[in-house]
């Protein structure tokens, strides 16, 4: 049987998981239907916006889109969706170049 090859960051989780570090919910239906609707709602695009704004904003944007593997302007969306519903949180980082603060988009 061939092994599978694991970047650092998915041995980190995989050790962390076989030393027992993860406990289940006690909830487990009612914590998967609640992630299942904020899904649901935060991928509900039904309106379309049109804004204008400065090329290296847009440029910064991008890249951190990049750097956290997703499309810029899903990123864009997450980032007001948070501050529409007062959400938004700045978390620091050390690594990040960028003059943007570095948000979360954990729920």
């Amino acid at each position: 049987m061939q092994k599978t090859k694991l970047d650092k960051e998915e041995q980190d989780i995989l050790d962390s998981f076989e030393s027992g570090e993860w406990k289940p919910v006690a909830n487990r239906r009612q914590e998967i239907a609640r992630h299942v609707a904020y899904a649901r709602n935060t991928l509900a695009k039904n309106r379309r916006v049109n804004i204008r704004i400065s090329s290296k904003d847009l440029q910064d944007l991008q890249a951190i889109a990049v750097e956290d593997g997703m499309p810029y302007q899903t990123l864009m969306a997450s980032v007001l969706h948070r501050f529409a519903s007062g959400r938004f949180m700045e978390v620091p980082s050390r690594t990040r170049k960028s003059r943007l603060p570095r948000v979360s988009l954990e729920t």
